[in-house]
């Protein structure tokens, strides 16, 4: 599976996002342009929940090692 990356998601987007500001996108596709963000924003918000987890976990592992050297 070719996982987004978050920084690609977020890029993809940014540019979605100015495209709604700036009028660009048709009737026809702003529908689909808007699932498409909505699919973003999750995979973002998602990447970011399990690195804030990840990061827990890290400096958790790291107190109870300096506690218990």
């Amino acid at each position: 599976m070719n996982e987004t990356k978050y920084e690609t998601a977020m890029a993809e987007l940014q540019d979605i996002v100015g495209k709604m500001e700036n009028d660009e996108l048709d009737i026809d596709s702003l529908a689909t342009q808007l699932k498409r963000a909505q699919n973003l924003i999750k995979l973002c918000k998602d990447k970011l929940t399990k690195t804030d987890e990840e990061i827990k976990k890290i400096l958790a592992a790291g107190d109870k090692e300096q506690i218990n050297p």
